[in-house]
């Protein structure tokens, strides 16, 4: 299902009260998955939290955003966040309009993407597998490897029986039936980080580049959001195409097995993400790339997707409230991320996030 606006309000009850004591600063609670809770907006009472922010832009962290901001109506009932999955590319356009108070963006800002320069910080939140999703009767346990995915989405396999299709898959019947390929049709940080490993693992295959919006061949099929790509595939025999791990699962799809830098085939779960994350290298402005890593249980198709913050708030009350938010998304909210198919950061990542939020002034 598509999770395009969420997360109003919801009236505290008495869970928010016994969670009001909660404070952003000198928080010790577990996030669940490991990481200490800590701050970077000192002195904080949660529930002294008033008024409004709003995020738009990725649809690929849509159900832990939409989660989080459920749990944290409990903790701070006055404090209204709204969250609207527009995509990527429309998220950064929205954040340099000052239509937004911070952006939802898996894929990172290019000239003329819409924020000035040096004006934002990038603050990762989650990680999750993209899914190669298919609709094909009968077939269950599809293996692909990097330069057969390549020529699936780039058209040159136009069918399912296709031979570097059946070399992937000893033993298995496949049928003839022509390909329908799915894909975003707005600007996307799940096409750029989908495209981005054909790039790595595709070689010569792949022709078409990466980038949050790319040249589709003519005989394939645009959808809105990864919700909307989900609903093709699933209304279209011989389908294939990329979706979020959490939204491909809601829609009951079928997904296959990628093939990983070390040579093995792995399904996509929320611990061959962890693994993926764990193999990359976390750059001086805490972006990262988790695409086709080493590591023998690593899904090599995993996204990063990260908040945009402005680094000056003019506004002191949105200052303090941005900062109070993403400190607590960062800390309790991680242990949210687990129940939504999503991987929370590791320690080391979480703390110089949590240190990146402290910088805003």
């Amino acid at each position: 299902m598509t999770r395009t606006v969420l997360s109003r309000r919801f009236l505290a009850g008495i869970a928010g009260v016994a969670l009001a004591a909660l404070t952003v600063a000198g928080c010790s609670t577990s996030t669940g998955n490991g990481n200490p809770a800590s701050s970077g907006s000192a002195g904080t009472d949660l529930k002294s939290l008033a008024g409004s922010l709003k995020f738009t832009g990725a649809t690929f962290p849509g159900a832990y955003y939409n989660k989080a901001l459920d749990e944290f109506s409990n903790v701070a009932p006055d404090l209204d966040v709204t969250y609207q999955g527009v995509g990527s590319g429309q998220g950064k356009k929205d954040f340099g309009a000052g239509l937004n108070d911070f952006a939802a963006s898996d894929s990172l800002v290019k000239a003329g993407d819409g924020p000035a320069a040096d004006s934002w910080y990038y603050i990762p939140t989650v990680a999750a597998p993209i899914t190669v999703s298919y609709n094909l009767s009968g077939v269950t346990g599809l293996k692909l490897s990097g330069p057969t995915l390549a020529k699936i989405m780039a058209t040159t396999i136009k069918n399912w029986s296709d031979p570097a299709i059946a070399a992937d898959n000893t033993g298995v019947t496949l049928p003839n039936k022509p390909i329908i390929v799915a894909h975003r049709s707005e600007g996307s940080g799940t096409t750029n980080n989908f495209t981005k490993f054909l790039v790595a693992a595709g070689g010569a295959d792949w022709t078409l580049g990466t980038g949050d919006s790319i040249t589709w061949p003519a005989t394939t099929q645009g959808a809105q959001g990864n919700g909307g790509v989900a609903q093709l595939i699933k209304q279209s025999d011989g389908a294939i195409g990329y979706v979020d791990f959490s939204d491909a699962k809601a829609a009951g799809l079928t997904f296959a097995s990628i093939k990983n830098k070390d040579g093995q085939f792995v399904a996509p779960t929320v611990d061959g993400a962890k693994a993926a994350v764990a193999g990359a290298t976390l750059n001086d402005d805490l972006t990262y790339n988790p695409t086709f890593t080493a590591g023998a249980t690593a899904y090599p198709i995993t996204a990063p997707t990260y908040l945009l913050v402005h680094r000056t708030y003019a506004d002191p009350k949105i200052r303090t409230n941005v900062k109070a938010f993403v400190t607590w998304l960062l800390t309790d909210g991680a242990k949210f991320a687990g129940d939504v198919n999503f991987a929370s950061l590791p320690a080391d990542f979480q703390t110089k996030a949590v240190a990146q939020v402290a910088k805003i002034s």
